[in-house]
């Protein structure tokens, strides 16, 4: 297969959709971001990448907590609107109902199928954006998105993000850490 080089850019085929919840002077503010992944195992912690200019920052930074909501399918319309607009130009509190877990300042998107409730262990700056490393607190699913007690993608059904466009998931393909176990050179 011929390869063509593209330059460099921040390129991943697919990210996930999520909705940050930071309190920002007091109020709830979301905002969408697609820079995300998993950071460690133990103690478990995910992070998220966002502009140095967003007013979401400036509620992480206040509080030193957030929130990772995991929007679906359904929730594409709010989700978009979310990244339009800045929270300093309008009030994004009412999108989603706001509720509150252990950390009780980060907001939690409640129309969202999964939570994720995150207390700042570190903000790295990478130039034009801050990666905001946050150690997870609580996971809070809808009963009806989970399969033996955990989080089903196909019953929560997330947005991923790619292309400058939004998809849905796929079926599954092949189980992972076993597909490879048919590999004969």
């Amino acid at each position: 297969m011929a390869k063509v080089t593209v330059g460099p850019m921040p390129y991943m085929s697919v990210m996930p959709t999520l909705i940050v919840g930071a309190n920002v002077k007091g109020k709830p503010n979301y905002m969408t971001a697609a820079w995300a992944t998993v950071a460690c195992m133990a103690p478990p912690m995910v992070c998220v990448a966002l502009n140095k200019t967003r007013y979401t920052a400036k509620g992480i930074e206040e509080n030193k907590t957030f929130s990772l909501n995991v929007p679906s399918v359904k929730q594409v319309v709010e989700t978009d609107h979310c990244g339009l607009i800045s929270g300093t130009l309008a009030d994004k509190s009412t999108v989603f109902r706001s509720t509150y877990g252990k950390l009780k300042t980060a907001p939690l998107a409640e129309e969202c199928p999964v939570n994720i409730e995150c207390r700042l262990f570190k903000s790295v700056d990478c130039g034009s954006h801050l990666l905001y490393i946050g150690e997870i607190v609580e996971i809070h699913a809808d009963a009806s998105c989970l399969t033996d007690g955990k989080p089903d993608i196909t019953k929560i059904n997330p947005i991923v993000y790619a292309q400058s466009a939004y998809f849905g998931v796929g079926k599954q393909v092949e189980k992972a850490f076993s597909a490879g176990k048919s590999y004969r050179k």
